[in-house]
């Protein structure tokens, strides 16, 4: 049965150096139905056609969700077609432990008045 989980997070976007595709380190902390943290690293391209771009990224998160506590990975692919956007967040496959063990979903963020939320459709 599918079970829906929403709030929202703060993060916060660590460039780091390199030539071509940006790197970033991604520090997260979630609000809501899931209070959790996260890790995580992205590789981003923008081109030159204004709107166009792309990322993948993963992110360890760790804390608790329907008061069950453990970590999962969320597996992030995104793009921008002259800023028509299409974003996938999906748990990776056997990724949860702990009491998450088994978890599988995916979730939606949004960013509205720079503020980030969520809503994680999810199985356990």
């Amino acid at each position: 049965m599918t079970q829906r989980a929403q709030g929202t997070f703060d993060v916060k976007l660590l460039p780091q150096p390199d030539e071509g595709i940006g790197r970033m380190l991604i520090d997260k902390r979630f609000h809501g139905d899931l209070e959790a943290t996260s890790k995580g690293q992205m590789l981003a391209f923008r081109t030159p056609t204004q709107g166009s771009a792309g990322y993948v990224a993963m992110e360890l998160v760790d804390g608790t969700l329907a008061g069950r506590r453990g970590t999962f990975v969320l597996q992030h692919s995104g793009t921008m077609d002259r800023g028509a956007s299409s974003l996938a967040l999906t748990v990776v496959p056997d990724s949860a432990t702990g009491d998450l063990a088994g978890l599988s979903g995916s979730m939606q963020i949004a960013i509205e008045n720079g503020q980030h939320s969520y809503v994680f459709d999810y199985a356990l």
